[in-house]
């Protein structure tokens, strides 16, 4: 698997799927992860769930008959996305504060 930067929206919406969750439930999970300073429009989350789910980070849970509300949860991949993320995120900050020293 390529390691490519992920967007905010996207790493927030992977982390949010380690347990199963509809649209609406991702927004409001993301919101409360970012202290509100996340917000997704429906717009943006659903585009990225399209493409998450072509790429196989995440998939789609076969639904109840009775819901028209679509979960999703993410996949092994999706993990791997995360972790070299979370490396890369780890990486800026220790060569940012090893800069700050040298200042």
């Amino acid at each position: 698997m390529e390691s490519t930067a992920l967007t905010e929206a996207v790493y927030y919406v992977l982390l949010s799927l380690y347990t199963p969750l509809h649209g609406y439930g991702i927004m409001q999970k993301i919101e409360s992860m970012s202290a509100g300073r996340v917000r997704l429009a429906a717009g943006t989350l659903y585009g990225a769930l399209g493409s998450m789910v072509e790429k196989g980070w995440i998939k789609a849970l076969p639904g109840e008959t009775r819901s028209r509300k679509k979960e999703y949860v993410i996949t092994q991949q999706g993990q791997t996305a995360v972790k070299q993320e979370l490396a890369r995120l780890k990486e800026l900050v220790a060569n940012g504060e090893t800069s700050l020293k040298m200042e």
